[in-house]
């Protein structure tokens, strides 16, 4: 999923090109996962009331955690218009990437057309390869059917349905020395002008909460990054706050 709606116009860095996430857009991700045809029409309708919902840039958390893996194949959980999966394809990943809204992916595509033309520009060798595969699926029963070098799920909340099932799947798609990366909002640093979705405590987690919850602390994983990282932020009016991300990044024991 991607940022907070609100975070549209953050200054520094718009955290996620992503797409839908939370029921009335207060906040908002790379998909909606709720009720699977019902959360497709919601979200495409949101993503039709503007001709862009994101910044296109890759979230600052993904860039700084995944930029020095080694490239492989990538699950870009909730990717929206599809900033992530794009940078992830430009560092050498193979990529699904995943969400619920067809407008969102029909951008997403796009967005990669306009990118791989100013790239073959530069290549020696003229056009190159898209490698991204879009794919549109309610993430509350899309089950990856796959493992993969790295999962990222950013900012994944919504009032429809608990992140608890969704993150699960996420990690069960890590293969033996994969990394998994989850990327949320704080909840005890949320930003000021986020409206009613922003108190439902249920939908945000701490990085405890999603280490239990994942199963991270246990055997079969080594968890490199749990961490609450605050950055500013500039609101829709203009305002300034600073709010707090929670980065889990754990790597699957072969």
């Amino acid at each position: 999923m991607s940022e907070n709606a609100a975070h549209q116009h953050d200054t520094q860095h718009h955290p996620h090109d992503g797409g839908a996430g939370l029921s009335g857009g207060t906040l908002a991700g790379g998909a909606a996962i709720g009720g699977a045809a019902d959360a497709a029409a919601t979200w495409d309708e949101r993503y039709r009331s503007k001709p862009q919902m994101w910044s296109g840039k890759p979230n600052p958390q993904l860039v700084r955690e995944a930029g020095g893996l080694r490239p492989g194949k990538a699950l870009d959980l909730g990717c929206g218009e599809g900033a992530d999966a794009i940078w992830l394809a430009q560092q050498g990943w193979t990529v699904t990437a995943v969400d619920v809204s067809a407008v969102a992916l029909d951008r997403a595509r796009s967005h990669e057309k306009a990118a791989l033309a100013r790239e073959s520009v530069h290549a020696a060798d003229g056009a190159i390869a898209s490698r991204i595969t879009w794919q549109q699926a309610d993430l509350e029963q899309w089950q990856p059917g796959a493992s993969f070098d790295l999962v990222t799920a950013q900012f994944l909340h919504s009032q429809e349905l608990a992140w608890q099932g969704p993150l699960r799947t996420a990690a069960s798609a890590v293969k033996p020395g994969g990394t998994l990366l989850v990327v949320g909002h704080h909840p005890d640093r949320l930003p000021p002008w986020g409206g009613a979705g922003h108190h439902h405590r249920g939908m945000f987690y701490t990085g405890d909460e999603l280490v239990q919850e994942l199963g991270l602390a246990g055997p079969e994983w080594q968890l490199e990054v749990q961490t609450r990282r605050e950055r500013p932020v500039t609101g829709p009016e203009g305002q300034q706050a600073t709010i707090a991300d929670v980065v889990v990044r754990a790597t699957r024991l072969p």
